[in-house]
């Protein structure tokens, strides 16, 4: 790709709990503005439309930890507490504002409104998928529903999507949460995606042999490098970690990263090899490793110690591969990259535990 498209390329950084059982539980935050409580518009939105509450509440969960960001865009272009995207390749926020009659602007900025869209896209996903009344009070029965609402194109990432958020479906929320829900038994019914395999499954990274290798769309990263490599940098997706793979194997986003890591558990997909050149810092890519991490900068909670652990032993691995000191000149965030105008890792990152890590 020519130098035009390497300086603009940069990251910008960056899953279900229980059934309808638990419909008219209470958040756990005032309501703010006269607006209704989180929990009730989940319940309220959940009731207009026909959609299991608890697994309403699970998507926008996994998709942002109930964080609408005060209306700022994800790495994909997607708004609120239930990420409505607005990309060439996804349009689920014009979608709500037509099923809705809500605008775009309160969609974005105004959660109970998003909440509505969502689960106004959600049922049309369902009703899509064939999804009759009797289907819809099972919370088994939404999986292709799920699986469509993370707008992944493979089989392997709609299942990674939906998985994650069927994973809190079943064990709940956590006490910290922006509304209370406990998790429940449930066997979501795939489908056809019963025998999609996870991601890069099978496949392990050459660089990395703990990653799995799963990589980004060619367009969206340079061939070789033309400068030695010796800076390791840290980002924050903006994103949930499938819709970050997802992304980066989209022609149209013009970005990548090196390798990308989930909050839950570490787990570690390599999209880039080490030799070539990921976008994601502008004049830095020739010469770093770009690491992101899932989760939103101004979100703590993301930022588990497994994803502290699992990317600190990566950051270790690759300091000690390519000759780079493990110190914080060289270990750095996307912000102090020079010409860079990204904010992440940001200042809920904690670089005295990471650090750490990467010494330990």
């Amino acid at each position: 790709m020519n130098s035009r498209k390497r300086l603009l390329a940069v990251t910008v950084g960056g899953a279900l709990a229980a059934t309808m059982a638990v419909v008219g539980q209470s958040a756990t935050a005032a309501p703010a503005d006269g607006e209704p409580s989180m929990g009730k518009a989940f319940s309220d939105a959940a009731k207009e439309f026909d959609v299991p509450r608890d697994l309403l509440v699970s998507v926008g969960y996994a998709e942002t930890h109930l964080d609408g960001h005060k209306g700022e865009p994800s790495q994909d272009n997607g708004f609120g507490v239930m990420h409505l995207v607005d990309n060439p390749e996804r349009q689920t926020l014009d979608q709500a504002a037509k099923l809705t009659d809500e605008s775009v602007a309160d969609l974005k900025k105004n959660d109970a409104a998003n909440i509505r869209g969502g689960a106004a896209v959600l049922r049309a996903f369902a009703d899509k998928a064939g999804l009759k009344a009797a289907d819809r009070e099972r919370i088994e029965a939404w999986y292709p529903a799920v699986a469509a609402y993370g707008g992944a194109d493979s089989a392997s990432l709609k299942r990674l999507y939906a998985d994650a958020a069927y994973d809190f479906v079943k064990k709940g929320l956590p006490a910290k949460a922006k509304v209370e829900m406990s998790g429940q038994k449930v066997a979501p019914e795939r489908g056809k995606l019963a025998d999609a395999k996870a991601p890069g499954v099978g496949t392990k990274s050459e660089d990395y042999p703990p990653a799995i290798w799963n990589p980004a769309n060619a367009a969206n990263y340079n061939t070789g490098r033309d400068a030695a490599i010796s800076q390791v940098v840290v980002h924050v997706t903006q994103g949930a970690y499938a819709g970050t793979i997802s992304w980066f194997q989209n022609p149209e986003a013009q970005v990548s990263a090196h390798y990308v890591v989930r909050s839950s558990d570490g787990e570690i997909t390599q999209m880039v090899r080490d030799a070539d050149t990921a976008w994601h810092a502008r004049g830095g890519n020739a010469s770093a490793i770009g690491i992101e991490h899932e989760g939103f900068v101004d979100d703590p909670s993301w930022f588990t110690d497994a994803m502290y652990r699992a990317s600190g032993a990566l950051t270790k691995h690759l300091c000690d591969k390519h000759g780079i000191p493990k110190d914080r000149a060289h270990v750095v965030g996307h912000n102090e990259v020079p010409g860079n105008d990204h904010t992440d890792p940001g200042p809920n990152w904690n670089w005295d535990t990471y650090m750490g890590y990467v010494n330990g």
